[in-house]
């Protein structure tokens, strides 16, 4: 049977999203052939009124997940249908099961020009890279295909296979040049990139501004779990996002009111593995110091920001930091980058900053929450 990935209407129009939704752990119902099915049809809902609140609904198979999008408004199916040709358009350029990519290209070639939309996620990256103190890495592909998370033959590796991969890693060595308006990349010899880490929130983005250029003023897309709202409700009151507990699968930890913003969560409850020797659990948010599934404190990092870019690149590096340096992270970075933070430990105490905590929906009230003071 087909995954769907859904945005289902709840307690008073509560959008809930099931988020860090990838397909590829060992809980994932979705099949090779039902995942090719997916590429391959769509399932569509409209409204026939033509005024502001037509709805059109679509459905693709893109970036190893499935995303749903929906826009309110008389040219809410273009809108949609150009917003889906962009996400193939992307997911053409920037995927790395792709041999055909531009990302796989550069990984295989070890450098090359960069494209308008490579050269500004490579650049973000690299920022968010320094900012996190390399916590966010692209170059932690090599040790990503070693467990096996990208192609889902998963394994422990050896630790001197570990060792080998891990000695790859360090996106400071990554270089760029310019050089008649064009920049070119340069990636040490070994060293393959991966650009998942941010391109669904990239992407979310640029359905987004498609959206806007069909004068849609109201919209929700939900890309593998990355949810984007545009504007309100068509009723004027705002998007309520709800967070998927970590613990429960069928159940939230909480949501948000939101107006113009991505809602992005990771955690490592999606896409793992367990070993069958061990017992023991091993998820795909990898920490680039130890070349193991990061292991610190927190098992949910949400990211809320009008930048879907920065959000998605911050919900991994958050998690990967930790508890107690994502909160110092928070408490510096917040207000200056515009993001706020929902983050979950391991106890279930809930962390978050000052600038959502007011819009906050506390769906479990057993909850421990600490507010986040930040600068």
């Amino acid at each position: 049977m087909r995954k769907r990935i859904l945005m289902a209407l709840l307690c008073g129009a509560l959008v809930c999203l099931p988020l860090a939704g990838c397909n590829t752990g060992n809980n994932s119902n979705t099949s090779d052939s039902a995942q090719s099915e997916a590429s391959a049809s769509t399932e569509t809902k409209t409204t026939n009124n033509k005024n502001s609140n037509q709805e059109y609904t679509d459905e693709v198979f893109a970036m190893d997940t499935y995303m749903t999008l929906t826009a309110y408004g008389e040219n809410a199916q273009e809108a949609v249908e150009a917003g889906i040709a962009e996400i193939q358009r992307l997911d053409d350029l920037l995927s790395t099961g792709k041999e055909t990519s531009e990302v796989a290209q550069i990984n295989q070639n070890g450098g090359g020009v960069l494209s308008e939309d490579t050269e500004y996620l490579v650049k973000r990256a690299l920022d968010i890279y320094q900012s996190t103190n390399g916590a966010f890495d692209i170059s932690i592909y090599p040790v990503m295909q070693l467990w096996g998370f990208t192609t889902g033959n998963f394994a422990v590796p050896g630790e001197s296979d570990l060792a080998a991969k891990l000695a790859l890693v360090d996106a400071g060595k990554i270089t760029l040049s310019e050089e008649n308006g064009q920049t070119s990349i340069n990636l040490p010899e070994g060293m393959e990139i991966d650009l998942g880490g941010i391109a669904k929130g990239y992407t979310s983005g640029r359905v987004m501004e498609v959206m806007k250029s069909y004068g849609i003023e109201s919209a929700v897309i939900n890309l593998g779990g990355n949810a984007h709202v545009l504007g309100n409700k068509t009723d004027g009151s705002q998007w309520k996002v709800g967070i998927q507990d970590p613990n429960d699968t069928d159940g939230y930890l909480g949501g948000v009111n939101v107006t113009d913003k991505a809602i992005i969560t990771s955690g490592g409850y999606e896409r793992y593995f367990i070993d069958k020797d061990t017992g023991v659990k091993y998820h795909h948010i990898i920490d680039p110091k130890t070349g193991y599934s990061a292991n610190n404190g927190l098992i949910s990092v949400t990211i809320v920001s009008a930048d879907s870019t920065l959000a998605d690149g911050l919900s991994t590096s958050l998690f990967v930091l930790g508890t107690k340096d994502a909160i110092s992270y928070c408490k510096e970075h917040c207000a200056a980058d515009g993001f706020d933070a929902i983050m979950e430990d391991e106890d279930g105490k809930l962390y978050i900053t000052d600038g959502v905590y007011d819009d906050f929906i506390n769906m479990n009230n057993t909850k421990n929450i600490e507010k986040i003071v930040t600068k």
